[in-house]
């Protein structure tokens, strides 16, 4: 599994040869992360659920993590309807998984479903309260949802949190611009452009939020890509 991570091409003939020998499940695992590692998600994502399925009713924690992956290969796909099933399957088994119901809500989030989005952030904070980077995930779908009032408050709770949080002042700089006040979005933009190294996805987002542009999508979460969203 390791060298399926760090060598993928490499990974592969050695995995299909285990998987020649009787290597079962583990093998059929270790050939599905080297496929998604070399870039064939699809193929990833289809050898994944495959063994999900054939698990039957075992070990519903692997399950889970299964479709969970196959969920992150759908998305790397660029297929986040088939991701928010895969998620879903997940779901069923792991519910107490707060990065689970983030992860579909990304999903959601692609394809502009923001109900379903903002429902599964609701879902994720109430396992994990008063995290800053759901917060600022809620607010953005807020802000697309039409909810500026929302979309404000959970800004303001993850600012109160934590003040410097230059995700949570993007946030609510472009939600204060989405409701015309553009004297507040600018003082968040300009702090954020204070706290940021220069050419940062960060400090692009703020010079974009000055010139009064609205961004595209969710920001991007703990390594995950930003998310779905269409101008406003």
């Amino acid at each position: 599994m390791s060298l399926a991570r760090s060598e993928p091409m490499r990974a592969v003939p050695q995995a299909e040869r285990w998987m020649n020998k009787g290597g079962g499940l583990g093998a059929r695992h270790c050939l599905a992360i080297a496929t998604f590692e070399a870039g064939r998600y699809t193929r990833a994502a289809d050898q994944l659920e495959a063994i999900a399925r054939d698990m039957g009713e075992q070990r519903p924690g692997l399950r889970a993590e299964l479709w969970a992956q196959a969920g992150q290969a759908w998305i790397a796909a660029g297929q986040a309807d088939k991701a928010a099933l895969a998620q879903s399957r997940a779901l069923d088994l792991k519910k107490d998984d707060a990065d689970l119901w983030v992860d579909r809500a990304l999903s959601y989030a692609t394809t502009n479903e923001w109900p379903r989005a903002v429902s599964d952030f609701d879902q994720a904070l109430i396992l994990r309260p008063n995290d800053v980077e759901i917060l600022v995930l809620r607010s953005a779908a807020w802000r697309y949802a039409g909810n500026l009032a929302r979309s404000l408050a959970d800004a303001q709770v993850a600012l109160k949190i934590a003040p410097d949080n230059t995700a949570a002042l993007l946030e609510r700089g472009f939600t204060y611009s989405a409701r015309g006040d553009r004297a507040k979005a600018q003082a968040d933009f300009t702090k954020v452009v204070k706290l940021v190294p220069p050419g940062s996805e960060a400090a692009k987002r703020a010079e974009a939020g000055l010139q009064g542009e609205q961004p595209v999508g969710l920001p991007a979460a703990n390594g995950r890509p930003a998310a779905g969203g269409q101008k406003r």
